[in-house]
């Protein structure tokens, strides 16, 4: 409380008014009463405002053959009922309900889109009456030091309102897959307070609460962010820039090592097969300087996230002008920016007990598979059907009985036809060899009876 206050008297000298003819420093550096009372005002006034928009979340998500409930929060942005919130606290959620203030009962909500790369998801309730939505600001008007609120459900305790500062902008987390570059700020984001709003003196919402890291840490989305998410996932899809490199942060010792003391950029350490950057005759060594008349930099691995959103922020399709070095010398090639591909795998399991991912290209280099077609195993049940014949996670299906398996829809057509019979036969790939794997229905299971194919569709499509 002491913290709190002290906080408040420190913000209201610094907004109350200074005149031209101000006397000594130390006497302008003490507000009256009336100028506290108009600072905690404001706050009252603020979090009032913005705190029947923010909804309790509520998601059972499924990992594995394990399933837990997840708690977070949650921003109406549309009176239609449109939510914006964390991907970390929908992920793979088999059902999610939602609490509006002042609103007895949980409405069911609609996942309709999540993006891994920035931790945004977007749901949809059904209320039959317009919701009280907040109002949007822009987190590119930021600035550090600024004042702040941060308003969510920690640990179920709703309504919950803190505030703090801006302690930084442009932050990158070592988390994989992450893009954002996240605002930080002291205002506290415990658990349950993810997918909250951070908001600004003037009430507007700058970003999407995210994580806290330790006490007075925390890190937001930038609201310029979730917004463009939003409206991709609307679209049907987010789509991203892709130039198909893996690279390294060119530090100041291996700069001097290749004769560019001067040069700053990134080392190309990978080229996709068939990528834009392969097209633009990039190769394993060059070191990028330049993309689209933006110059790179990056001494640590940190650092690379600005480069992988800068890519990640061109429009497909387009072309962009690249400068790089090769062999000390500078050279200047134009790459056709492509999609890039996806990030995280569709999945899909057996009554058998185990799981199978589809290989995106992500998968595929970071497994080092040997091949692109079939489906990856991605969990095995232990005491499962599967895992008593043997069936082992990094394997890859090729076969299933007498059906090809290239991916993972040809997976699902034979896995359905497979999984009714007591016994079926799947051929995988385990590193450079192939093995056969005999799968068992465990004893004392029946196989189902035989359904007219008319019956059997029916009870497919009511599914």
């Amino acid at each position: 409380m002491a913290r709190r206050t002290m906080l408040l008297f420190t913000l209201a000298a610094l907004l109350a008014p200074v005149s031209a003819h101000a006397a000594a420093p130390e006497a302008a550096a003490t507000p009256d009463a009336s100028t506290y009372a108009a600072l905690q005002a404001r706050i009252i006034e603020v979090s009032r405002r913005v705190t029947p928009s923010v909804v309790h979340i509520e998601a059972i998500v499924r990992h594995n053959d394990r399933r837990r409930q997840v708690t977070g929060s949650g921003l109406i942005v549309r009176p239609d009922g449109l939510i914006l919130t964390n991907e970390h606290v929908v992920e793979k959620a088999e059902k999610v309900t939602v609490v509006v203030p002042g609103q007895k009962r949980r409405h069911p909500a609609r996942v309709l889109g999540i993006d891994k790369q920035t931790d945004i998801g977007v749901l949809r309730i059904e209320t039959g009456a317009p919701l009280p939505a907040a109002e949007i600001g822009e987190s590119r008007e930021l600035e550090v030091g600024q004042w702040v609120l941060a308003v969510g459900n920690p640990y179920g305790l709703e309504g919950t309102v803190s505030f703090g500062i801006v302690s930084a902008m442009g932050r990158n987390l070592q988390v994989p897959h992450l893009l954002n570059d996240f605002i930080q700020t002291d205002a506290m984001i415990d658990r349950g307070s993810s997918g909250g709003p951070l908001v600004d003196l003037d009430g507007r919402v700058v970003g999407i609460n995210s994580r806290g890291q330790g006490r007075g840490i925390g890190f937001t989305i930038p609201i310029d962010t979730a917004l463009d998410v939003l409206a991709q996932i609307e679209q049907g899809r987010v789509e991203r820039g892709y130039l198909g490199v893996t690279v390294q942060p060119l530090d100041r010792e291996l700069a001097a090592y290749l004769g560019l003391d001067q040069a700053t950029g990134v080392v190309v350490n990978g080229v996709a097969e068939n990528s834009p950057a392969a097209r633009a005759g990039i190769e394993p060594g060059d070191v990028l300087t330049e993309v689209a008349a933006i110059p790179l930099e990056a001494e640590k691995e940190e650092d690379l996230r600005a480069f992988q959103r800068q890519i990640a922020a061109l429009e497909p399709g387009t072309s962009v002008d690249l400068r790089l070095l090769r062999d000390g010398r500078e050279r200047k090639q134009v790459a056709k920016i492509g999609v890039q591909p996806k990030v995280v795998p569709d999945e899909a399991e057996s009554e058998a007990g185990f799981h199978v991912q589809e290989i995106t290209d992500h998968l595929f280099r970071v497994e080092r598979l040997a091949t692109r077609q079939g489906a990856y195993v991605s969990f095995v049940e232990r005491g499962s059907p599967a895992a008593e014949a043997g069936l082992r996670r990094g394997d890859v299906v090729e076969r299933i009985e007498a059906e090809g398996v290239g991916d993972l829809d040809d997976f699902r057509s034979a896995i359905r036809g497979a999984q009714i019979r007591s016994r079926f036969l799947i051929t995988v790939r385990r590193g450079d060899d192939r093995r056969l794997v005999l799968v068992k229905r465990r004893a004392g299971e029946q196989e189902p009876p035989d359904e007219d194919p008319a019956t059997a569709a029916s009870h497919e499509s009511d599914d």
